[in-house]
């Protein structure tokens, strides 16, 4: 259902690299809101991904871009004004990537220069990013910036490795820069803590189907969907939000607030009978 909540606002979408990523689904949901956008994702990204599709189905064009790199920033900035006509309105960060974590390290056996590659993928061009468009003072009074992060980044998930590191990283990022960015120029900035959700990049971290399960159990209304997640983020693009900024936002059917639910109580009792 539309609502139009963003009729005339204009922005930037990272990370679209398939139908099952939450970035897909936002920039979905944003184009039936009425708001126009430019795609982008690292060049080895989109010879993965199906972005071509996307960007067809939502009359939007392609930037290819390394978040990691200032100058491929710099372009994109430039770029996405020049094609959309104006300074932006929202932005969204949905990149995440551990190099340990798709080679296998164990968190107590990393690989130092694949943590550095992580960090840098997964926060730090974040702030890339922030400072590209506060530098270029890119982002209309109001406008909205969020990224995607994950409740790790304040309680322990084991099989998260050195994602979790990365995680509280970003949401460092989003508060330190928020400040300036509000402060200075009247954005808001944002993270969404998101139930784990089925995507390309999730899946790839060593027992996922039982992070999913075990969250579902715990959590009173549930996972949260890539889809709920492209929704709340839209409010948050939207006027309806303008004064929330500085805030790691929940997205998880209540599990960061469980200690324990009935349902995972009864299957630890079965499993202590059997």
């Amino acid at each position: 259902m539309s609502y139009n909540l963003l009729k005339g606002k204009k922005g930037i979408i990272f990370g679209a690299l398939d139908e099952n990523s939450i970035a897909w689904k936002t920039a979905e949901r944003v184009h039936e809101e009425g708001g126009e956008f430019v795609l982008t994702n690292a060049p080895i990204a989109m010879r993965m991904g199906s972005i071509k599709n996307l960007a067809e189905k939502t009359n939007s064009e392609i930037i290819p871009a390394d978040a990691t790199k200032v100058e491929d920033l710099e372009n994109l900035v430039e770029k996405a004004q020049e094609i959309l006509g104006g300074k932006l309105d929202f932005v969204l960060h949905s990149i995440g990537m551990s190099v340990n974590v798709r080679k296998g390290n164990h968190y107590t056996d990393m690989n130092y220069d694949f943590t550095t590659k992580g960090w840098d993928v997964s926060a730090v061009s974040f702030h890339k990013t922030m400072q590209t468009l506060y530098k270029k003072d890119a982002m209309n009074e109001w406008g909205s910036i969020v990224a995607l992060t994950y409740i790790a980044a304040q309680k322990v998930f084991p099989d998260y490795n050195d994602m979790a590191d990365n995680k509280a990283y970003l949401e460092s990022i989003a508060r330190s820069f928020g400040y300036f960015f509000g402060k200075e120029k009247k954005v808001r900035v944002n993270t969404i803590s998101q139930s784990p959700t089925p995507t390309t990049a999730g899946q790839g971290v060593k027992g996922f189907g039982g992070f999913i399960a075990y969250a579902d159990k715990m959590s009173p209304l549930g996972n949260a969907s890539a889809q709920d997640c492209a929704d709340y983020t839209v409010s948050l693009f939207s006027d309806l939000t303008k004064r929330v900024t500085l805030q790691n936002l929940y997205n998880d059917g209540g599990f960061s607030n469980m200690g324990v639910s009935q349902q995972v109580m009864e299957a630890f009792e079965q499993d202590q009978k059997e």
